[in-house]
């Protein structure tokens, strides 16, 4: 690795926090939200490079190439909560946007931490999802040199598909291998090195904004209302219902009626509208 873990911006002792230990709970609990709050304006500040990422992750994703996000521990877990929540929001098939992490699914609730020091996992498990050009690999990795993405990135790139990182370093190395790296300088956490506060909002801010983006291009987004929604339980039943209301400009009652017959708030809306 080229740069020693002490020497990382999010291992450092945040002087804000070095009396966390003595605080009533009050204002222990404001000074984590004082960090908290320099999240946002770091992550905008990487408005232009998230930007490009998205327009490259939409021309190939417009061509019927996947969004799969990579990484280990809280970063990998984060990918995969982003990828899982694609199919009953935006209606997507599940194989449109992945969530591979070291350790696979058992990592997802128990720790493995272990698992991210082996580069060539992050090269058969993305393998092992038949990555091809026409995907986007997403490494999100909160260090920048955690070995589990550097492999897979480089595999990325063998492949042919694009290669992002997401790091809270900017010194991070994977930014060195990725064809787009993104970078938000949270600086230090407020527990030094728990990357799973400050840089952990900052990677969930980031994916939020690819995704989402992403669904707005792809046309799962009608003004702000995501009417591609899959009505799978009732409180979705009830969330489209409100969506046809708005889009037809009808009772619930009927709203209700054109749901039920057609499982579709696109569908429906049609129904109503042709009388």
């Amino acid at each position: 690795m080229n740069e020693r873990l002490e020497a990382l911006s999010t291992e450092q002792v945040n002087l804000a926090t070095r009396d966390l230990d003595r605080l009533p709970t009050a204002d222990l609990l404001l000074r984590i939200n004082d960090e908290d709050l320099l999240v946002a304006p770091a992550v905008r500040k990487e408005v232009p490079k998230i930007a490009q990422a998205l327009d490259s992750i939409h021309e190939r994703f417009s061509r019927g190439g996947r969004l799969v996000y990579l990484g280990a521990g809280t970063s990998g877990r984060l990918g995969v909560l982003d990828a899982a929540e694609m199919p009953p929001t935006f209606g997507v098939d599940p194989g449109c946007v992945v969530g591979v992490m070291a350790g696979g699914r058992e990592a997802m609730f128990r720790s493995s931490e272990g698992r991210e020091d082996e580069e060539d996992s992050g090269r058969r498990d993305l393998a092992s999802v038949h990555l091809n050009a026409a995907d986007s690999v997403v490494g999100i990795a909160a260090s920048g040199r955690t070995p589990y993405v550097l492999g897979g990135l480089r595999y990325a790139n063998e492949t042919g598909a694009l290669s992002v990182a997401l790091t809270t370093n900017p010194s991070g190395e994977v930014l060195a291998i990725a064809s787009i790296g993104i970078a938000p300088n949270v600086g230090p956490e407020a527990i030094a090195g728990s990357t799973r506060m400050k840089s952990g909002t900052a990677q969930k801010l980031v994916l939020n904004m690819l995704s989402t983006g992403l669904m707005v291009k792809m046309g799962h987004v009608q003004g702000n209302l995501m009417v591609n929604v899959l009505p799978t339980n009732e409180k979705l039943k009830s969330r489209a219902a409100r969506l046809i209301m708005e889009l037809a400009d009808c009772d619930e009652a009927r709203a209700l009626e054109a749901l039920q017959a057609s499982g579709d708030v696109r569908k429906a809306v049609r129904k109503i509208r042709e009388g």
